[in-house]
């Protein structure tokens, strides 16, 4: 009996090593600046009681440079599974208390041990990230541990929802792991992201440019895209993460989570009808028009900051989750560039990877023109929205409320596309351009030789000409490219009735390794 005494309380004494992780020196440096400690996080994060961990006592086996007197249980990153509302998700979790979070073997075999883990099982991979690189004492090593982590990554791909946290420094071949997952956070004032530091980069650019402006979070939300959302402080990247989930099924083989609703599915919003304004070239904000049709006028904007001309978003109509794809009229009148062809091509392969519907609310002018987008790749990019909405077999609905102009059409999850419910508002402009350049084009030399003022009112008759027979969805809804014209105010309805139609839909690509979408 006093054995097994014994025993029990050396096991009782090694875990409480392993909960110090580097130390109380460096847990008080690390609260110093004013950032959680691994398993501080995970307590946050996850239900309370329910984190089980793996690998607490892995250690390092590397001898060289002195490690031989240096080794830490758990090895600088905290493993294991636990529940978020219930569900059950894999998590990892860099310790920076453990040689400043840096990975090593062992390090990189706990997370594949998870990652593999989770793909087995079918349940969300969530990684909090706080690390200052590779192990260098272990040279090879250490860069196959991450190599290993990234083949992980991609094999769990579209098969499990990977969501990433940056919650400390992130750079070099760290950062390339959560750029293969689907959702990366950033913390403000504690986390950066980058592949060479400023350091570097003034050595070989002669480039001054601090941490914030390289990789800082207000950087990669407004110009890199790489930050999906951006929390004030730690907590709220946890509870961002808790919310995301909800929308999220567990694995690609089950559907989204149903919540339960009091939102009447009837419910009909007068302000809808009055919304879009009468002058055709006025903005108005998109946004509205979401909160007024979705449940509790609740949704959650993924990639706010960056590409604003296109919404991008996870809702819910009558207690089930659905991606929105949306033009947003007040920046830059909605119009599809680079920038907003490739955020929301990402949402909508996204969202068929995991059995989700794509509602679509178009008003878009067209492609953006000039020598910039030109050079950038307007026509890959534009190519790869296209792509990603003729791919998808999730229901898909369709929402025109004001312009719908030439190919722009076509790619906004028109009919053509495999659109399975496509409808219009009566404001609706459905037409190759707008009136004033189709009419500049049609009769443009002809007014050449008119008058001036001759010229203007012929124009202005010829506009309105073009408006009544072109610029309205009556023409594409007597072809059946829209399967009906809807009173606004009754959008919530006519979107939920379709989701419910579309419950049992059955869609299929050809038999194929994969498709090669235009990079």
């Amino acid at each position: 009996m006093e054995e097994i005494e014994k025993k029990l309380l050396k096991l009782q004494e090694m875990r409480e090593e392993a909960r110090k992780g580097g130390g109380e020196k460096r847990i008080a440096a690390q609260h110093g600046k004013g950032k959680y400690t691994a398993r501080e996080r995970i307590f946050r994060l996850l239900d309370e009681g329910s984190f089980e961990e793996f690998d607490m006592f892995v250690t390092h086996r590397e001898k060289s440079f002195g490690l031989d007197e240096q080794s830490f249980l758990s090895d600088g990153v905290v493993t294991g599974h636990g529940t978020i509302h219930g569900r059950q998700v894999m998590v990892f979790s860099q310790d920076f208390t453990v040689f400043g979070g840096s990975l090593s073997e062992m390090f990189a075999k706990k997370i594949c041990k998870i990652m593999d883990y989770a793909i087995k099982v079918g349940v969300p991979i969530i990684g909090l990230n706080d690390s200052g690189g590779a192990r260098i004492q272990e040279g090879v090593l250490s860069l196959a541990g991450y190599a290993d982590v990234f083949l992980r990554n991609v094999m769990a791909s579209g098969v499990v929802p990977q969501i990433s946290a940056i919650l400390g420094p992130c750079a070099g071949g760290a950062v390339y792991s959560p750029a293969i997952t689907d959702f990366s956070i950033m913390a403000k004032d504690i986390s950066y992201m980058f592949v060479t530091g400023p350091k570097v980069v003034k050595s070989v650019t002669n480039e001054v440019v601090t941490t914030e402006q390289l990789g800082g979070p207000d950087i990669h939300a407004s110009k890199s895209g790489v930050a999906h959302f951006i929390a004030e402080d730690e907590d709220d990247s946890f509870q961002l993460i808790r919310k995301l989930l909800t929308f999220l099924p567990q694995n690609n083989m089950e559907e989204t989570p149903l919540v339960s609703n009091d939102d009447p599915i009837d419910r009909l919003e007068d302000d809808l009808n009055y919304v879009i304004p009468s002058d055709p070239n006025l903005p108005y904000d998109m946004r509205t028009i979401i909160e007024l049709v979705v449940d509790q006028g609740d949704f959650l904007e993924v990639r706010r900051r960056w590409a604003p001309n296109i919404i991008c978003a996870f809702a819910r109509f009558n207690g089930r989750a659905v991606g929105i794809i949306a033009n947003q009229p007040s920046h830059l009148a909605g119009v599809l560039d680079n920038l907003a062809s490739r955020k929301a091509a990402a949402m909508i392969r996204f969202c068929d990877a995991f059995n989700i519907p794509v509602v679509t609310f178009v008003d878009v002018p067209g492609f953006m023109p000039g020598t910039r987008q030109e050079y950038e790749g307007i026509i890959l990019n534009g190519a790869k929205l296209l792509y990603a909405y003729a791919e998808a077999t999730v229901p898909k609905i369709t929402i025109i409320t004001r312009k719908a102009y030439g190919g722009a059409y076509d790619v906004m999850s028109s009919k053509h596309l495999r659109g399975d419910l496509n409808y219009a508002w009566p404001m609706a402009e459905i037409a190759v351009m707008g009136p004033a350049g189709a009419v500049e084009v049609l009769y443009g030399r002809k007014v050449k030789e008119m008058e001036p003022e001759e010229g203007k009112k012929f124009l202005k008759e010829k506009e309105k000409e073009y408006r009544d027979q072109f610029a309205n969805p009556y023409n594409a809804a007597r072809l059946g490219f829209i399967d009906d014209v809807i009173e606004p105010r009754n959008t919530r309805f006519r979107i939920i009735r379709g989701l419910e139609s579309l419950a049992g839909k059955r869609d299929s690509n050809p038999p194929k390794k994969h498709g090669c979408i235009p990079l």
